[in-house]
């Protein structure tokens, strides 16, 4: 089960775990010894004697008692002989009864006579007095108890928060190991619903786990004990229909578990509504489309709102089931109780009860007792839900956290230096769903020092090429060999070091500009920082136009920034970082033609003795390429310089005159 996957990390913070134990322990001992003031209260106070006296009464009445028992079995021992067989049975019977019933009463009085020197050099002799003793002593131990449990609650939450705060960085950090294609396909929200709703279950039910779970359970031990001490077969009476509760809370932990697991895949729903929502809402607003927002947002909603009805539903029969089957319990108990204390028997229905007669003190502590078994009972029952939806969750987060990526380093991976000989597309293909291939025996040998530029048709595969090469994906047959190195041979760590990435959607974090650029080389200067700005011509803007320089937070996903402004942070980052492989995916697309035209000569510079690796459908950007890979179908149709391929391949004239005659006129 994952959830107990969970409870090993929560124990492995051993003293919390210890010393939360023996606080509980302490709180039950003294749950069961407030209650155990029944007895002398009835027993002595009510009756108006000094606890001396009642001392005293007992041991003469159990001498007296057992001189009775001892005359009786001399008695039937002088019958025994002259009696028939079939009588001697009986009196024999009763002999071993009397002689249980002789044992216990010197039990007892070898139990009094012990306690009574106590007694009488502690307890006052005036009734008022020992009672005002007893409520003492009763305040005190509530008092003592409740510090201990408040103890109790901060260890626990302790443990649980660290417990979570573990599971929630190994969490991050497995989910970031995970393959590109897994955001891709499955999306943020979901993976946000388990960092979120899913977490917090499982903190709660950590919580409610080493709390009440072991609080409660000890305090009914504690008044179990007691009980058992008074009658143990009496106490068993009461638990003939344990059975009974045992299915019935098992099948109310399964329907709950269930219950909780849907809900909370509902819940993932909402945060994919509320992420696309808010991520768009310029297009809802443009497009009037509020109200078709909301009906969805309520259809999901209201889908939520039914898994919650029904897990209401199933936590609602937890408290009445455990209630019934605790009445009925206690009354089997005191039918049985108030026959032996009426009836002055030991025995119930021919079965032995107890060695001695019980009183009504012994019966009304006994009764109490298991009154104070009912207030944890009723605790525990609200503890169900929160243990199976504990459980669901962990089971949510285990099924995404124990997923291997498919994209890891090599048992035995090889050494290699700085990118200096070639890039090596070997009958390359992929695809990313089986039968689909997205790119199909590509053959494409890139120099170093060589720029390329790819184009192509949407959906031809472009981009997935390039994605290839820091190993986002790997081919689903060929090789790509850096430097003669197949990459699937090398160290994660290693290729990506070399490789620079400006994308069309820039990615800027909420954090400040110089951070924003240090982001790849995390050991960089301030001066180097500044200075790869400057190359990326972005030093004057950030300096003169944003409010406090490198300092000024860059707003989430770059939000405070112009396009062209993000732009040449992203440019200026992995400048920084000093590739030497560069990955330029339609950097400029969305940048106007002055910011085009300032990154353009960032390039012209830059990308000397580096690869460079471009795919866009720009013409000035396409000036920088020395070749040309023209990409149809997932097939590299075309290879060559500008001019050649105006003249060979009438798939580059066609994009040439839709791309790019509008943008060299206005140029």
């Amino acid at each position: 089960m994952n959830f107990i996957k969970v409870v090993r990390m929560a124990i492995r913070y051993r003293w919390t775990f210890f010393s939360s134990i023996v606080c509980a322990l302490i709180v039950a001992v003294f749950w069961g010894g407030n209650i155990g003031t029944v007895y002398p209260i009835v027993e002595v106070v009510f009756q108006g004697e000094s606890p001396q006296h009642w001392i005293a009464q007992k041991i003469d009445d159990s001498q007296k008692t057992a001189a009775d028992k001892t005359a009786e079995i001399a008695a039937l021992q002088k019958e025994l002989p002259n009696a028939a067989p079939k009588e001697q049975q009986a009196i024999n019977q009763r002999i071993d009864v009397a002689k249980n019933r002789l044992e216990a009463e010197e039990k007892a009085q070898s139990h009094y006579v012990r306690i009574k020197p106590y007694i009488d050099g502690y307890l006052p002799e005036n009734p008022f007095k020992f009672m005002a003793l007893v409520i003492g002593l009763f305040l005190a131990g509530t008092f003592i108890k409740d510090v201990f449990l408040i103890a109790n609650s901060i260890l626990v939450a302790r443990m649980a928060q660290f417990a979570a705060f573990d599971l929630r960085k190994l969490f991050y950090r497995r989910t970031l190991r995970l393959d590109l294609a897994t955001f891709n396909d499955e999306g943020t929200s979901d993976l946000l619903s388990r960092f979120t709703n899913d977490m917090n279950q499982v903190s709660s039910g950590l919580e409610t786990l080493f709390g009440k779970s072991i609080v409660e359970p000890l305090k009914m031990a504690a008044c179990l004990i007691g009980a058992a001490w008074i009658s143990w077969k009496l106490l068993l009476v009461s638990m003939l229909i344990m059975p009974l509760a045992g299915y019935a809370v098992r099948w109310l932990a399964k329907s709950l578990k269930r219950a909780n697991r849907r809900a909370m895949e509902e819940m993932a729903v909402i945060y994919t509504t509320l992420e696309e929502t808010f991520r768009n809402v310029k297009i809802v607003k443009a497009f009037t489309n509020e109200r078709q927002e909301r009906r969805r947002y309520h259809k999901n909603s209201k889908n939520y709102f039914k898994k919650a009805l029904k897990i209401a539903g199933y936590d609602a029969l937890v408290h009445p089931i455990t209630e019934v089957l605790g009445i009925v319990a206690f009354c089997l108990v005191m039918l049985a109780g108030a026959w032996l204390v009426l009836a002055h028997e030991t025995h119930f229905l021919g079965i032995r009860m107890c060695d001695r007669p019980m009183d009504y003190g012994d019966l009304l502590l006994f009764y109490s007792l298991l009154a104070g078994v009912a207030d944890p009972l009723r605790k525990l029952s609200d503890v169900f839900n929160r243990l199976q939806a504990a459980g669901a969750a962990c089971d949510r987060i285990f099924d995404r956290l124990e997923r291997e990526p498919t994209i890891r380093d090599p048992q035995c991976p090889v050494t290699v230096g700085r990118h200096h000989r070639d890039l090596e597309f070997a009958h390359v293909s992929f695809a990313y769903k089986p039968g689909k291939n997205v790119l199909q025996d590509v053959n494409l040998k890139i120099g170093f020092g060589e720029t390329i530029a790819i184009v192509g048709p949407n959906g031809s595969g472009k981009s997935t090429l390039a994605h290839l090469i820091p190993r986002f994906a790997d081919p689903n047959s060929g090789e790509i060999r850096l430097d003669g190195v197949r990459l699937g041979d090398m160290r994660l760590k290693d290729l990506r070091g070399q490789i620079g990435l400006v994308t069309q959607e820039t990615a800027l974090f909420d954090d400040t500009i110089f951070n924003n650029i240090r982001y790849g080389s995390p050991d960089a200067t301030r001066g180097q920082v500044i200075e790869a700005a400057k190359q990326a011509h972005a030093h004057r803007f950030i300096e003169n136009e944003l409010p406090q320089g490198y300092d000024t937070m860059a707003g989430t996903l770059g939000n405070k920034l112009s396009g062209g402004q993000r732009q040449r942070i992203a440019l200026a980052r992995a400048i920084l970082r000093d590739p030497s492989i560069l990955i330029l995916d339609e950097a400029t697309s969305q940048v106007d033609l002055e910011s085009e035209q300032a990154i353009q000569k960032v390039l012209e510079k830059f990308i000397l003795n580096r690869t460079v690796v471009i795919i866009t459908h720009r013409l000035a950007i396409l000036a920088l390429a020395d070749r040309i890979a023209v990409i149809e179908d997932g097939r590299i149709v075309d290879v060559g310089k500008h001019e050649e391929l105006l003249a060979k391949s009438g798939l580059y004239r066609r994009l040439y005159q839709i791309h790019f005659d509008d943008l060299r006129q206005t140029a």
